[in-house]
């Protein structure tokens, strides 16, 4: 009864984590085309930008060389392109080079781009033909679809999970030859999003600022990205965790006076989702951390944390959590409030949750 009732508290808010990603490897493509391995035509389609933005523009800019590339690269753009300017490019032989590349950007806005089928069938070996289709993937009963399939190099990108986040950020900067620490991680993570490009771009900006240290802290993200360190949903959410009412109390006040660190829009999911989080933890054995993260989708960075919330406050308590955070996100659009703002609401709701 227990878990019928906790899987409905879990759609409020329609939060669920999605189902794990899948992806092929952009590292072994991009290994292939550093070695001078080409195949003829490579196809990029899917939710996630930031794997067919680094692709395409390896291609743009370094399979040639810059000489070659005066006489051998044509880039279109799917708005504006005509099925047969591009089939005609292609077949064209390189001029003083091995390979010409040619790219179709934006493909998912492009007219007809079925009509490219007889090429991609059919594709001269000495082109790179390289296609971003971003936003979607190609109908999958489509004979193209089924053509990309058996004829491309094939990519489908979707986008990364929350959960996954954490892991892949710090991935990504042990790439560039760093560390961060895990609060620094989180503030970073938590602030931006689900948003690749944007975390690698922070990532490039900080390091611009460390100067001769190999660590990103806490303090570059609130001097250089914008987040303060001691005053963000993360800190608000630990201290209701913690039961810390004079803590949340503070921080709820410095969100008043400056509105833009954590509107009610932003606290009120990001509470949710932890919450929600700790409320799956009931049906695992807490005292087995890895099992506990893989049966919850926690990222093990994180998972005592969760653990922890989850010993402060028993089944009934974060299920009442869950019913208040519900209930305050009607308030914050009007919906049996009275008039109170944004922070009054805020103080209200973290009272009823911990005491």
């Amino acid at each position: 009864m227990q878990a019928g009732r906790g899987f409905i508290f879990l759609r409020i808010f329609g939060l669920l984590l999605h189902p794990e990603r899948k992806s092929m490897s952009v590292e072994t493509i991009l290994d292939d085309w550093k070695k001078k391995k080409f195949k003829p035509v490579y196809w990029f389609e899917g939710e996630e930008d930031y794997y067919i933005d680094k692709l395409t523009k390896y291609a743009e800019t370094s399979i040639l060389s810059e000489a070659e590339a005066g006489f051998n690269l044509t880039v279109f753009y799917g708005r504006e392109a005509n099925w047969a300017d591009i089939v005609n490019a292609c077949m064209r032989y390189p001029m003083f080079s091995e390979n010409q590349v040619v790219l179709l950007k934006e493909a998912q806005q492009m007219k007809d781009i079925d009509k490219l089928e007889a090429y991609i069938a059919k594709p001269l070996p000495s082109t790179v033909f390289v296609v971003a289709h971003k936003e979607k993937k190609v109908d999958g009963r489509s004979k193209l679809a089924k053509l990309l399939k058996d004829k491309t190099e094939l990519l489908q990108t979707k986008k990364m999970y929350d959960n996954q986040l954490p892991a892949w950020t710090e991935k990504l900067v042990h790439a560039k030859g760093f560390q961060i620490n895990q609060k620094a991680l989180l503030l970073l993570v938590d602030h931006i999003g689900n948003d690749l490009s944007r975390i690698d771009n922070e990532i490039d900006k900080l390091l611009l600022n460390l100067g001769d240290r190999k660590q990103i802290t806490e303090d570059d993200i609130e001097k250089f990205v914008g987040v303060s360190k001691d005053f963000n949903v993360f800190e608000l959410q630990d201290a209701i965790a913690r039961k810390d009412l004079a803590k949340a109390v503070r921080i709820i006040h410095y969100f008043e006076s400056n509105p833009k660190a954590g509107p009610i829009q932003l606290v009120l999911p990001s509470l949710y989702n932890f919450f929600s989080k700790v409320f799956q933890l009931f049906g695992t054995n807490l005292r087995d951390e890895k099992a506990a993260a893989a049966a919850t989708g926690i990222s093990p960075f994180f998972i005592k944390d969760y653990i922890a919330a989850a010993s402060r406050f028993d089944y009934e308590g974060v299920e009442r959590i869950l019913l208040l955070l519900h209930e305050y996100n009607l308030k914050a659009v009007g919906v049996n409030n009275a008039g109170a703002g944004d922070g009054a609401l805020m103080r209200e709701m973290v009272g009823k949750m911990i005491l």
